[in-house]
């Protein structure tokens, strides 16, 4: 990044004036540099060089006071160390800032505990490029006495997008009433937090699902502070959706940009919508006249399917219900039951129509008629007198569901005024209930449980005891048992085995699912808390109030493919039960991973004359990902024209022999693309030396032909050289290693010449005489060191010995 520097002079107004200065120096950097990274020079920025010609390079170049040993004259250091030191090396000869081993991070640099002391939070007022930076304030000292100053040096610290935004809390609750009509404005709290600043910060709001019925939108206030606001889209009805659960996700603005995310859950809050209503219009009832005080007459059930205080009912008699009907008839306003209030007279009417009222908060009634019909009687009959055993009240049993059979409930004792008159009963109704004679008491009667009562299958028994005469006479006692439940049931899942994907490098806290367990039993002991079993990894969240599942962290299909763990549904009841759920998350892959090469070099050796489209070597390639994405498709970069790859194995091949005598060595750059959408792709260097055969003869280069003669004084002493053979070998290695040797002579003494194997120098072996004049033929072999067989090559070297010149000779120039 560029280092912008302003430098500003201040005149001093103290008595050192005239060989002192006070400086300042700004210096406007990123935070997050890595340790050593040149912040400025501030002998160079203070203009504390001077400048000297330099012939070599032509021109005029700085050049800092030196003694007489080249060491520096001047010296920096820091006034005081302080903050601003940990993060800043300065060196003391040059006065060269830079970045230290501690990093430099922004946010921490420029909390609210540290402006005032040596970091302060930059004004518009400097001349720094930017409002949102802070500063690092230090002081340095410049020494010797003759250069002294104290230089301020300000360095503004800008903003990286180097975090990510994240919410305060992992989970988001809001209410939203259900008559709220469309492009209502909620306010959501605890928005996200980014610590980085400007475009940086969170700019964005979304919902992974907004349900076809909200969406998200961002005020911002004049502080530049961004408050998300949940917009209602559609029409909300909370009797077919209670709550809506999605992720919120915030962005920033960097690049490129990072999020982070929450669960909201929006639960819809009732309103009086709904009003009570009866499943019947009337019922009838028939009574004696002679009936009891007591005697349950009906009882009247209505529902309102709001919820809270919004659907609480009260019965009450209509305005139209006659003062004698209201006195003779009692109407409890909590639980609708009529019970026969007062004795029935000869002068009751024997029909009495009552009309009951449903009433809900802001509803109008709803209306029910009890018809009641008062048969007269002439003779009074049976008495049925009960004795509860089991808890009563007002004629309603309680009885706990798992208590034993045959369980006693009542005995009721029932006997004629009349004596002279039998008298038998029976039991009305349905449930598991007996109604026994009690041996040995005469007319005494046992009431008592045929089977468990279970709450779950029906909370709520009437039954009759009838009793009549043989008269014909006859009565009812009716009796209301009560179930009370008792924590007999675990939760049960909705499924045992819960089966979930998600892509891998999901934003953080992810929703996965929700939950969801049921208990049969009713009150605390249905009430179903949710909670992560032992194995499942800590990155994982389940809130065990709402059941719903989410990842805190990103998760790699590379490092792990499948979790597998078990969540626990505990309810309420002393002692709890529980149940146990398997969840298997698979991670699905992104094409997250280049195809990588088993080595960023590959060195192959190949032999020249190599077969064109032999195999010279296996490319290893190999791709993280799976599937689609792990495909591999594998091509040349360059020098194609020679070189081809089979994409599936990866074998190199060269399209023609290769000859190392006229190249010896190829560089070439393979490229690994795969087949994701966008595809990721590496490069690998690959390069080739040929290694020599012996296919390479030496080769003559002196003497050029086998006709070329030279003349030898008889004068030459022994040992001096005549002449050489001079040849060369394509080939390298032991391959070019030339041997000389002579394999045939011819003249007047043959001997007297010899050859030296390594160099070819022809040189003379003993003194000549007269009688060794004429033409000596020497036939030279020219071998190298082949293997497995050695070639060579063959000259014919012409010595002519005389003491007078030939017309036609040649010397190797």
């Amino acid at each position: 990044m560029n280092v912008f520097i302003f430098l500003l002079f201040l005149e001093p107004f103290n008595c050192s004036a005239s060989y002192s200065r006070a400086s300042e120096l700004f210096y406007s950097i990123n935070e997050g540099l890595p340790a050593g990274f040149l912040i400025g020079n501030l002998a160079q920025d203070l203009q504390l060089v001077g400048t000297v010609e330099d012939e070599e390079k032509g021109g005029l170049v700085r050049k800092q006071e030196t003694d007489q040993w080249g060491k520096s004259l001047l010296s920096f250091s820091f006034a005081s160390q302080g903050l601003g030191s940990q993060y800043i090396n300065l060196d003391n000869q040059t006065g060269v800032l830079c970045t230290s081993t501690q990093e430099i991070d922004r946010e921490t640099l420029c909390l609210e505990d540290n402006i005032g002391s040596t970091v302060v939070s930059s004004s518009s007022s400097s001349p720094l490029p930017s409002s949102e930076s802070c500063l690092l304030l230090l002081d340095v000292l410049v020494l010797p006495q003759e250069y002294f100053r104290l230089v301020k040096v300000k360095i503004a610290i800008h903003d990286i997008n180097d975090n990510a935004p994240w919410f305060p809390v992992p989970q988001i609750h809001l209410s939203v009433p259900e008559n709220s009509p469309i492009n209502t404005r909620l306010a959501i709290e605890h928005p996200a937090v980014d610590p980085d600043m400007g475009t940086n910060g969170v700019q964005t709001y979304q919902l992974q699902d907004d349900y076809g019925v909200f969406t998200l939108d961002v005020e911002e206030n004049e502080s530049g502070e961004r408050t998300p606001y949940l917009i209602v889209m559609g029409a909300l009805d909370r009797e077919t959706t209670d709550q809506y659960v999605t992720l919120m996700i915030a962005e920033d603005g960097g690049v490129p940009p990072l999020v982070g995310s929450a669960t909201l859950t929006i639960g819809i809050s009732d309103i009086n919508d709904n009003c009570p209503q009866f499943s019947e219009t009337q019922i009838n009832v028939t009574i004696f006249g002679n009936s009891s005080t007591g005697l349950h007459i009906a009882s009247v059930h209505a529902v309102d399917i709001d919820h809270g205080i919004n659907a609480e009912i009260t019965y009450s008699y209509s305005q139209k219900v006659s003062f004698l009907s209201r006195t003779l008839f009692c109407l409890n306003e909590s639980t609708g039951v009529i019970k026969l209030f007062k004795r029935i007279n000869g002068d009751t009417p024997l029909l009495h129509r009552l009309s009951v009222l449903a009433n809900g908060p802001g509803c109008i009634p709803a209306v029910i008629t009890v018809l009641v019909s008062i048969i007269k009687v002439t003779m009074r009959p049976p008495e049925v007198t009960p004795r509860f055993i089991a808890n009563e009240a007002e004629g309603v049993v309680y009885l706990r569901e798992l208590e034993p059979v045959n369980t006693p409930i009542a005995f009721f004792t029932i006997k004629d005024p009349d004596e002279k008159y039998k008298v038998d009963c029976y039991l009305e109704g349905d449930g598991p209930f007996q109604l026994t004679p009690y041996q040995p008491y005469h007319n005494e009667y046992l009431l008592e449980t045929t089977k468990a009562l279970d709450y779950e299958a029906q909370q709520l028994y009437e039954i009759s005891v009838v009793a009549w005469n043989t008269e014909g006479f006859h009565v009812n006692k009716i009796i209301q048992v009560q179930v009370l439940d008792d924590n007999d049931n675990a939760p049960v899942f909705s499924q045992v085995l819960i089966e979930l994907s998600i892509e891998e490098n999901n934003v953080p806290n992810a929703f996965l699912t929700k939950l969801h367990a049921t208990d049969a039993d009713s009150g605390e002991r249905g009430q179903v808390s949710y909670f992560l079993g032992p194995e499942a990894p800590s990155y994982f969240s389940l809130d065990k109030v709402t059941g719903i599942l989410t990842v805190s962290t990103q998760l790699d299909r590379e490092e792990r493919e499948k979790y597998r763990y078990t969540v626990r549904a505990v309810d309420s009841g002393v002692p709890s039960r529980e149940s146990i759920a398997t969840v298997t998350l698979s991670v699905l892959d992104k094409n997250d991973n280049s195809p990588r090469f088993i080595n960023k070099d590959f060195s192959f050796f190949v032999p020249e004359n190599f077969p064109g489209f032999g195999e010279i070597g296996v490319i290893s390639v190999s791709d993280a990902d799976i599937g689609q994405n792990g495909w591999v498709a594998l091509s040349v970069v360059n020098r194609s024209d020679i070189f081809v790859i089979d994409t599936g194995k990866g074998v190199l091949r060269a399209k023609v022999s290769l000859d190392r005598e006229q190249q010896s060595s190829y560089v070439l750059w393979v490229e690994a693309v795969d087949g994701g959408d966008p595809p990721l792709s590496s490069t690998a260097r690959i390069t080739i030396l040929l290694l020599d055969i012996n296919d390479n003869p030496p080769l003559v280069l002196f003497p050029q032909s086998n006709m070329s003669y030279l003349l030898v004084l008889p004068s030459t002493l022994p040992g001096s050289p005549i002449t050489e053979v001079y040849a060369i070998d394509n080939d390298t290695g032991m391959n070019a290693v030339i041997a000389y040797s002579i394999i045939g002579r011819r003249g007047p003494r043959p001997e007297s010449f010899k050859i030296d194997p390594k160099t070819g120098n022809i040189t003379l072996e003993e003194s000549l005489m007269q009688n060794d004049y004429g033409l000596y033929r020497l036939l030279v072999k020219v071998s190298d060191h082949g293997y497995p067989e050695p070639l060579h090559s063959t000259v014919m070297v012409n010595l002519f010995v005389n003491d007078t010149s030939l017309r036609t000779g040649e010397q190797r120039p």
